[in-house]
């Protein structure tokens, strides 16, 4: 069911800041930030030669960043992405398993334009698990 690593999440204080750091400091190919209202993040991807970062910033005051950055206010890792080929078809499975599906259990469209879903992450030894359809 699981396919390859698609991206990891790091929620950061100061997102300009850190996309500089990595584009400065370590010479990485940094995109454009990318608002997604529905998600209540600005995200910044970058691109490595085997997966991608995602930087994670609060947008609006109900952003489920801000929370996260209350409790680490120097940013960390929020969440890992694993790509499905059937987003429905996981989440019947994990469910059957006794995974917890976030929210509706509805796929929601992500920062890539494509169906996902998160995992919770008490069923993950602690690691909030993003799914996105390929």
């Amino acid at each position: 069911m699981i396919g390859r690593l698609n991206h990891v999440a790091i929620a950061v204080p100061d997102l300009d800041a850190a996309a500089a750091q990595y584009a400065q400091t370590l010479g990485a190919t940094v995109g454009a930030p990318q608002d997604e209202p529905a998600h209540g993040v600005t995200v910044i991807f970058i691109d490595l030669p085997n997966t991608k970062l995602e930087l994670l910033h609060p947008l609006g005051e109900n952003s489920p960043i801000s929370g996260f950055l209350e409790k680490n206010p120097a940013g960390g890792i929020h969440h890992i992405c694993f790509e499905v080929e059937d987003i429905l078809a996981a989440r019947d499975q994990l469910a059957s398993e006794g995974a917890r599906v976030l929210g509706s259990g509805e796929p929601r469209i992500g920062a890539h334009g494509k169906p996902v879903l998160f995992l919770h992450p008490k069923d993950f030894n602690g690691c909030l698990i993003e799914l996105e359809q390929v």
